[in-house]
């Protein structure tokens, strides 16, 4: 079977916010007494994309950009005058396509008033807020710098520079919370009328303080009841459920995710990002990583250092690593698409199919990949049963 190369996004990390949350896992690194070095961060994720491009250039003929997505840390740190450099400079460097989606993250306590205005001049179409939740009590359990308030004014406020295309981050099961509580949280953020919402569940992440210090979370069954109850209300207010934390309203589903989700190709520039390339000359699946600190990123400057690691993704490795993004589709993939995107051949998944189809988590279709509702609750087990 051969790889055929699948579509590419980029995805520029911004390693600095506020204050670290305490759930938070993420390459993040709160604001100290001396401001970050932003104007010069531009400069070095310009130099790292013209450092991977040298590295990859006949993997990235061709192909154009179908999504850019700054995450962090909080890029809303990062005033719209340094975003519009830097997706002015990306764009003399790699060749976008004509409706590319560009995401920009945000902290509802992070933007000053007129702020969208200038990103959306700058090229950014989409904005993510990471509300989290609605209510204020639990924004404090949860070490959020803004109130429910101050969240649905910066949503108004984006809407009103001309967004359309908005996603709320919401979490269910937080400290002490009810199924009442979790289901008031969906209707404030249904009534925004975003374009989409993530709705996900806190969880304990290891070498967090939550993960140190526990907080009083629901037990699994009232996770479950609320997450039942949630995709319920979401679904009733127009918003389906493509993945399994993320909903949309028709048309509207996250083009970067979705690329991540189907085992497509992404360029990582910035601290700690990752990257993923497939090369469709040499069959190889190939995943670079960022080193971390911004300090030791910036004194790299765009050169070898700047590298945390590389990886050629073996074959016994693929399967595992496919099933992994693409069976978080509540549609799944075609069946097809697995030689496609990993270049192995159908044979090397069929005992892992049949058993996983044997134990009802899997549709018996020939044409299609995709997870029954059971198997959507027990996903990691379904997940694990393709490991080498």
């Amino acid at each position: 079977m051969s790889l055929i190369a699948p579509p590419l996004s980029l995805y520029i990390h911004m390693p600095w916010c506020v204050k670290k949350c305490p759930y938070c896992d993420f390459n993040s690194h709160g604001l100290r007494s001396e401001p970050p070095p932003y104007a010069d961060y531009i400069d070095h994720l310009l130099a790292d994309l013209d450092a991977d491009r040298a590295d990859f250039a006949a993997t990235l003929e061709g192909r154009p950009i179908v999504s850019i997505f700054f995450g962090g840390g909080t890029p809303s740190l990062f005033s719209a005058e340094l975003i519009a450099r830097l997706l002015d400079g990306v764009r003399e460097r790699l060749p976008l396509q004509a409706d590319a989606e560009v995401t920009l993250e945000t902290n509802p306590g992070t933007v000053e008033h007129g702020r969208f205005d200038g990103y959306l001049k700058a090229g950014v179409n989409r904005i993510s807020f990471g509300v989290q939740s609605f209510d204020d009590d639990k924004l404090r359990r949860l070490g959020r710098i803004h109130s429910a308030n101050e969240a649905e004014a910066a949503v108004k406020s984006a809407q009103d520079a001309g967004y359309e295309n908005i996603n709320l981050d919401l979490m269910y099961a937080l400290p002490q919370q009810t199924l009442d509580g979790a289901l008031a949280d969906v209707e404030r953020a249904v009534a925004l009328a975003p374009a989409h919402i993530s709705h996900y569940q806190l969880t304990l992440e290891p070498n967090t303080a939550f993960a140190a210090n526990p907080p009083p979370l629901p037990d699994d069954d009232h996770a479950w009841a609320m997450q039942e109850a949630c995709e319920a209300r979401l679904a009733a207010a127009g918003y389906g459920q493509y993945e399994i934390s993320a909903y949309a309203q028709p048309g509207r589903r996250c083009v970067h995710n979705l690329n991540y989700w189907q085992f497509g190709d992404y360029l990582g520039i910035g601290a700690g990002a990752h990257g993923k390339l497939s090369d469709a000359v040499s069959g190889q699946v190939h995943r670079r990583w960022k080193t971390r600190h911004p300090r030791a990123y910036l004194e790299a400057s765009g050169g070898p250092a700047r590298i945390g690691g590389d990886n050629v993704v073996g074959a016994d490795e693929l399967p595992f690593e496919y099933m992994l993004n693409t069976l978080r589709l509540i549609d799944g993939v075609p069946m097809a698409a697995f030689a496609e995107r990993t270049g192995l051949p159908p044979q090397r998944i069929a005992a892992a199919l049949a058993a996983a189809r044997q134990r009802g988590w899997l549709h018996d279709d020939p044409q299609r990949l995709h997870t029954t509702a059971l198997g959507q609750r027990f996903l990691n087990d379904v997940i694990g049963g393709f490991l080498a």
